[in-house]
């Protein structure tokens, strides 16, 4: 049984195992290597040979205990037939939605579309690379995408002014995504996928009708995806109420994020706990990063915990502070 599996499955808490959110990315010099040469963000992902060498980048240097597939959560809109397209220093850009477009969309178009995705799933299942590793297939959450396709570019400035004007269109589209993460993580699971997380980036914009837009739509999620014999870990990023998530939404494991007070925490939720670790700590020194990172173990020694980051490692990062964590995790008794 893999580490992450041990921790969620038997609740063992003396494993200390790590990964890391986006760490098949832009802080490692071999991938800024290939991205130079692949300037379009989407066609990369849609490579499976690529993208399977991004994948394991992390691994080779690092020997985390799972692999992240290299791919993005906007996968899902572009595979339902929505234009979308990554510009540098700008994120990404969404084109307009039609409901008549999306409705012709059907599961086999969609597969067809994102089948480098699964094939890059069966060709690490095999790798002998990720023996006793956990592989991790990912989706994004109900409303996280349902504010990209209607918002059409990061909701970082805000929301647009419109965007709960059209209440037929909301409920049309949280419906057609409900539908289509689900095929995408069935698509996962089958091609080799052995946990998958939930990444919702945008919850904290959510502060009213919270049943409607968090609560119950990732619950949907999470259900269908126990189905299929797959634990799923749930990252609601930014939101107020972990435990009461927790409670309602009942994932295998949450994945905090760094405004959390994990002393306060811990005492409120039961299942098992993963990151917290605010990723700038890693642009500091050695001495803070061991002194924040130490300071989370603690916490979560007696509480089944799998040591990650409170969003995405940022590309500034150097690689001996990588290095450095891995190390301090490693070493924590």
């Amino acid at each position: 049984m893999t580490p992450i599996k041990e921790c969620l499955i038997n609740k063992k808490t003396n494993l200390n195992p790590i990964w890391l959110m986006r760490q098949a990315g832009r802080y490692l010099p071999e991938f800024r290597e290939i991205r130079k040469n692949n300037t379009n963000f989407i066609n990369l992902c849609l490579n499976s040979n690529l993208s399977e060498e991004i994948t394991l980048q992390p691994i080779e240097r690092f020997d985390f205990d799972a692999a992240i597939i290299f791919s993005d959560i906007l996968m899902i809109p572009f595979g339902l037939g929505q234009s979308v397209e990554f510009k540098k220093n700008f994120g990404p850009s969404l084109g307009n939605i039609s409901l008549d477009k999306l409705s012709e969309t059907n599961e086999a178009i969609f597969t067809e579309r994102l089948s480098p995705i699964y094939k890059l799933l069966q060709n690490l299942s095999r790798n002998n690379k990720l023996i006793d590793k956990d592989l991790i297939g990912f989706v994004g959450a109900p409303w996280t995408l349902l504010v990209y396709m209607i918002n059409k570019v990061s909701p970082k400035n805000g929301l647009s002014k419109d965007f709960f004007n059209n209440k037929e269109l909301i409920h049309s589209l949280l419906t057609i995504i409900d539908k289509f993460i689900k095929i995408h993580i069935k698509n996962q699971v089958n091609a080799g996928a052995t946990l998958i997380q939930v990444f919702d980036s945008w919850a904290g914009l959510i502060t009213d009708k919270f049943d409607q837009y968090l609560y119950n739509p990732t619950l949907s999620i999470v259900d269908y995806t126990r189905q299929l014999g797959v634990p799923v870990i749930c990252f609601p990023r930014g939101i107020s109420n972990y435990s009461e998530f927790c409670k309602i939404v009942n994932p295998d494991m949450v994945n905090i994020d760094y405004s959390v007070d994990p002393k306060e925490l811990i005492k409120k939720v039961r299942i098992p706990i993963q990151g917290g670790l605010d990723p700038k700590i890693l642009l500091t020194d050695k001495e803070n990063l061991r002194n924040k990172t130490t300071k989370y173990l603690e916490i979560f020694k007696n509480h089944p915990y799998v040591f990650n980051l409170g969003h995405g490692i940022l590309p500034q990062t150097e690689i001996e502070m990588v290095k450095e964590l891995v190390k301090i995790v490693r070493d924590f008794k």
